[in-house]
């Protein structure tokens, strides 16, 4: 049991771990596969242990230490489904564009659509066309972690782009009404954001 303490001892320090890597840490530890099978077990059934999706877990430990950081849950965001960025509400939050009530973190991935119901939080994956899935870049200093999230003016294209099923029937005119619907405080963004806002929607839009 000694060895099974030795090992939850060294997950609490990772901000996330997969069952390969349990393996060879395992193996340091001169375990079997099989018994670190049981230990992850009995680890997820004492709630020690998180499992973020089929393979992919956190420690509760870590988790309960940095659930307050939202750099943290973004960070995962991204670990989850690769590749991906925050997007849509969720980013447009964190730039404090918008005050409405945000649950679960939203994203955007040139993979399927596929949602993760998960005690760390919810996290969706909306996916979008390869030659959409840009605009973002690597936050530093937000946080603890590192993360992928959406330029301001793509997060609120992301939005409307889904939000409208990529556009369909909307023209250049309605683009300030469906901002205004939503509540967002495009004002609040910074100038050169809303000059890319507009030009990415108004190549989308179909004003014949």
């Amino acid at each position: 049991m000694k060895s099974k303490k030795n090992l939850l001892e060294q997950l609490k320090s990772l901000p996330h771990f997969s069952k390969d890597s349990l393996y060879q840490l395992g193996k340091q530890l001169g375990l079997a596969d099989a018994t670190v099978d049981t230990y992850i077990s009995r680890f997820l059934k004492h709630k020690e242990i998180l499992q973020l999706k089929k393979g992919l877990y956190i420690s509760a430990d870590f988790f309960s230490k940095s659930r307050g950081d939202v750099s943290y849950s973004f960070y995962l965001a991204n670990i989850i489904r690769t590749p991906s960025y925050v997007s849509s509400w969720s980013a447009l939050q964190f730039y404090n564009l918008t005050t409405e009530a945000i649950h679960g973190i939203t994203c955007v991935t040139p993979k399927v659509t596929r949602n993760y119901k998960t005690k760390a939080g919810n996290f969706a994956y909306q996916s979008i066309k390869a030659d959409l899935f840009s605009s973002f870049s690597l936050v530093h200093g937000a946080g603890k972690f590192d993360f992928f999230i959406a330029s301001p003016a793509k997060a609120l294209f992301d939005l409307i782009y889904f939000k409208t099923r990529q556009f369909r029937g909307v023209r250049s005119k309605d683009i300030k009404t469906l901002v205004e619907e939503l509540r967002i405080d495009i004002d609040e963004m910074d100038k050169k954001e809303r000059t890319k806002f507009y030009t990415m929607t108004k190549k989308r839009v179909n004003d014949e």
